[in-house]
């Protein structure tokens, strides 16, 4: 009897979450909350928020990164063998996405003797996202 009143006081209901949308909650309505809160379309996926992601415009990417995304347009032919491999997204940084929902390209980096740390990893639904330091950071890319 004594636990409904201690629970009303916390703020946690009957089921377990909190009142304010926990984003580490699991189940539909924080995956459903987590949409809302990025802004995101409400189309079942289960995106994780976005809203603290910059966008930049393609105009303002470096060169190499405006031609990468011709390529990808354009559906290649792209230099390294590894270009159009799945995305894992395992660092999160990301909406989460079902597995194969994303790809990867490398921008090239002049002067890197190998592949560099520059990528633009493309969404099913179309969305460019750009990272300069090897998936430790991205910015969305918009137009172009």
């Amino acid at each position: 009897m004594l636990l409904v009143p201690l629970l009303a006081l916390t703020g946690l209901t009957a089921c377990g979450g909190t009142s304010g949308g926990d984003a580490n909650a699991s189940g539909p309505s924080a995956r459903a909350s987590a949409r809302q809160t990025a802004g995101a379309p409400k189309t079942g996926r289960t995106s994780a928020p976005t809203g603290a992601m910059r966008q930049v415009p393609a105009s303002s990417l470096p060169a190499e990164a405006r031609r990468t995304l011709q390529l990808i347009a354009a559906g290649g032919p792209f230099p390294y063998r590894k270009d159009g491999a799945v995305f894992a997204n395992r660092e999160h940084r990301l909406p989460r996405e079902p597995n194969g929902y994303y790809r990867e390209y490398t921008v090239p980096t002049p002067g890197a003797g190998d592949r560099g740390a520059r990528r633009l990893i493309g969404g099913r639904d179309g969305e460019r996202y750009y990272t300069q330091d090897h998936y430790r950071s991205f910015v969305r890319v918009t137009g172009g």
